[in-house]
């Protein structure tokens, strides 16, 4: 079944310019500017819209205006991802190099080097002892960095309910 017109619209704020060219669209803010390319099914304006289309390109059309919600969201307030380091006993040592954008992790099953993404930078938490900050403009960047610090810290051949050792997210923000 198809329907004959889905439409989606949305508030864009002040400070906030988006340029739209065929499918590819440019979100400039007061942190940054960020771009994101669309799958050619349908029409991008400031309003999303889809004639005639199946029940995969109606429901696409909110993902695409979630997407562009959450680049407006990244050029204005930006996102962070804290993470906890978690030990039994020995205690875990991390050192931020590489200008902010990479951590090396010692004391932990040998010594691991993660590097961040592009546009992601790593910090230790000020208040809190054994904990780091990542910020971002882009959510999928900052999340992917914060799951490759996890992966890093993954031990295998033991049982994950009992042996919690490693580097965890603890909250994630904008």
């Amino acid at each position: 079944m198809k329907t004959i017109l889905s439409s989606e619209t949305m508030d864009i704020p002040d400070s906030v310019s988006i340029k739209v060219k065929a499918k590819m669209i440019k979100v400039e803010g007061p942190r940054s500017k960020l771009s994101r390319n669309f799958k050619p099914e349908f029409q991008i304006t400031l309003r999303i819209e889809s004639w005639f289309g199946s029940r995969k390109t109606s429901v696409a059309i909110h993902t695409n205006l979630s997407h562009i919600e959450n680049l407006i969201t990244g050029v204005t307030k930006g996102y962070h991802c804290k993470m906890r380091f978690v030990y039994a006993h020995f205690p875990i040592n991390a050192s931020i190099t590489n200008d902010n954008k990479s951590i090396e992790i010692r004391n932990f099953l040998g010594e691991k080097k993660v590097d961040m993404l592009e546009g992601v930078s790593i910090a230790r938490s000020e208040k809190v002892k054994d904990e780091i900050v990542l910020d971002g403009n882009y959510v999928e960047l900052v999340s992917r960095s914060a799951a490759l610090i996890n992966q890093k810290c993954h031990v295998k051949n033991k049982d994950i309910r009992k042996f919690l050792d490693g580097i965890h997210v603890s909250e994630k923000g904008r």
